[in-house]
């Protein structure tokens, strides 16, 4: 007898390798392909390489941190904060990725509707959130901490750019002077907090944003006769700020010491490794640093690591607004402009401020190193601002910018 079974096709179920290649092939139809091949890989590159950096240096602060920290009953390990950052770091990176798979639609809306809720939280927190060295920015639940205005920033750019972008539909709109009160707002609350850091943020931010939408130059003089004044009237009647700058720059020879502590510190742990650093678990001097996890982990990483790893460091985030500039030059649709450059600039802006911190050229204003720094809040916070720079930055390769550009704006 003849065996009919043997004129039959074999049929194999495909192995794990197969169906991912399948997946990510350029013809493939799947959510997850589409997004494979319209997303900036270099700049997903980028953000999860200074993710990795992050933890390294949070693992080489961390026993530092632990050991100030200690409140004399529980002694902290040694890798107390690293182990926390690294959860962080587990819940934040699927965030990002969920986030740069929005339509810009979406996430346009998430934004805005963002905006709102964290203006009422960062309220909340300003008149009725824990107090901690003075300073009332965070709401507490329990388990956590949460810091409303590290949220904020991201849904508020997003929030700036549609206004702006909605000058190129009608140009008589209002909305420079709607998004002048809704800084003010942000800026008041912030204030109150008090935080002058995060306020210089989102009024350079917003600065930023007015210009590429292509104000006036009147209008742009005006904005920094503006700028001026609000900065000697921070000087006169907001003490945090008054405070800030005497310290910085009207010393007390008598408290000289005790106000440049940070600072003087911070300096000393940066230059103590050199050029190539003391090596991992080396570093000495980060032990007499406050706050070395978070607000000075940049000179934790000059003292293990040297200055190089500084400098490569300082590259990364040129690269990553770089890059994004360079994504954006033929982009025609003014909202993905504005909300994508913006999100570069806030990046870019807070970076630049903690390292100028670090290395004595600013005074200390409690900000954390975009992904380096520990903290939850600021983690997931920042991963949202990357995914929403991912999503406004996605291309289709197979269709001129134009016709793609009107079907993606949303």
């Amino acid at each position: 007898m003849t065996d009919v079974r043997r004129n039959l096709p074999v049929v194999r179920s495909k192995g794990w390798r197969a169906r991912v290649e399948d997946k990510l092939s350029r013809g493939s139809n799947s959510s997850f392909g589409l997004w494979f091949w319209e997303i900036d890989r270099i700049l997903l590159l980028l953000a999860v390489l200074l993710i990795g950096i992050g933890l390294v240096a949070v693992a080489a602060a961390s026993p530092a941190s632990a050991v100030r920290y200690s409140d004399g009953t529980t002694q902290f390990a040694s890798m107390h904060y690293f182990w926390r950052q690294a959860v962080w770091v587990g819940l934040s990176v699927p965030v990002l990725l969920v986030v740069s798979m929005l339509p810009v639609a979406y996430a346009r809306r998430m934004a805005i509707l963002g905006t709102a809720v964290c203006i009422v939280l960062v309220a909340v927190a300003a008149f009725f959130g824990a107090e901690i060295n003075g300073a009332r920015r965070w709401i507490g639940f329990g388990f956590a901490s949460v810091q409303p205005s590290e949220f904020l920033k991201p849904f508020f750019i997003v929030t700036i750019a549609w206004l702006l972008s909605m000058r190129s539909k009608d140009a008589d709109l209002p909305v420079i002077p709607l998004t002048g009160v809704l800084t003010a707002i942000v800026a008041a609350l912030l204030m109150k907090q008090p935080d002058f850091g995060q306020t210089m943020v989102f009024g350079l931010v917003w600065i930023v944003l007015l210009m590429l939408a292509g104000i006036s130059t009147r209008a742009m003089g005006v904005l920094g006769g503006g700028a001026i004044a609000g900065v000697i009237a921070a000087y006169l009647f907001y003490d945090t700020a008054r405070t800030r700058i005497d310290s910085f720059l009207f010393p007390d020879p008598e408290k000289a010491a005790a106000e440049h502590y940070q600072t003087d510190m911070a300096h000393a742990v940066l230059t103590g490794g050199g050029a190539t650093g003391t090596g991992p678990g080396g570093g000495t001097v980060k032990f007499k640093l406050p706050e070395a996890h978070t607000d000075y982990i940049f000179s934790v990483v000059g003292e293990e690591f040297g200055l190089i790893a500084c400098i490569g460091i300082a590259i990364l985030y040129l690269a990553i607004i770089l890059r994004v500039l360079i994504r954006l030059l033929d982009e025609e649709d003014s909202f993905r402009m504005l909300a994508a450059a913006g999100l570069a600039a806030q990046f870019g802006i807070q970076a630049l401020i903690n390292m100028a911190v670090n290395t004595g050229l600013a005074p200390s204003k409690g900000m954390t190193l975009p992904f380096i720094s520990y903290g939850g809040s600021s983690m997931v916070a920042l991963s949202i601002g990357m995914g929403l720079l991912l999503a406004f930055t996605r291309r289709n390769p197979y269709l001129k910018r134009s016709p793609y550009t009107v079907r993606g704006s949303g």
